[in-house]
């Protein structure tokens, strides 16, 4: 897919947009040094071109008893496609898993879990991720401290 040609009023939407999705307008337009209309413009035709994919909230998973994060590497019992597909269809259903890579390399994929702490989610392992019939083996690390996360893609 070739990436969008974005000028530099482009981009300075997208980095505000990136820090704040709730801006409004007028608000947004002062910000890149547009008026309200090509503002909102600009910003409707990002949406239309994907660009901007959609707007979510970012939640403090603490306040909400998601506070604890897992990373777990997944080895597969094949590698056809069956295997692959039924491992995805199971895990779509499993809102402890907030991200999914397949992987080239090492493991096979690669999760991000979070629970609300380690009783929760060796419940989790125990009664949901492992039951996975794909699943030859998960190896989970418990980081330390989250020393940078970020949602912004550098524009």
């Amino acid at each position: 897919m070739t990436p969008i040609k974005l000028d530099s009023i482009d981009r300075r939407i997208l980095r505000a947009l990136q820090k704040d999705a709730s801006l409004a307008n007028t608000d947004l337009a002062k910000l890149v040094g547009l008026s309200p209309s090509p503002c909102l413009r600009r910003v409707k035709l990002l949406q239309e071109a994907g660009v901007i994919k959609r707007y979510v909230a970012i939640i403090d998973g603490a306040k909400v008893d998601a506070g604890l994060t897992l990373f777990s590497r997944v080895w597969f019992k094949a590698q056809d496609a069956k295997t692959i597909d039924s491992f995805i269809d199971a895990i779509q259903d499993m809102p402890e898993i907030i991200e999914c890579h397949l992987m080239a390399g090492e493991c096979d994929a690669w999760l991000r879990i979070v629970t609300k702490d380690l009783d929760s989610y060796r419940h989790f392992h125990a009664n949901k991720l492992t039951t996975i019939k794909a699943i030859l083996s998960v190896k989970t690390d418990v980081p330390m401290d989250t020393v940078k996360l970020t949602h912004s893609l550098p524009i």
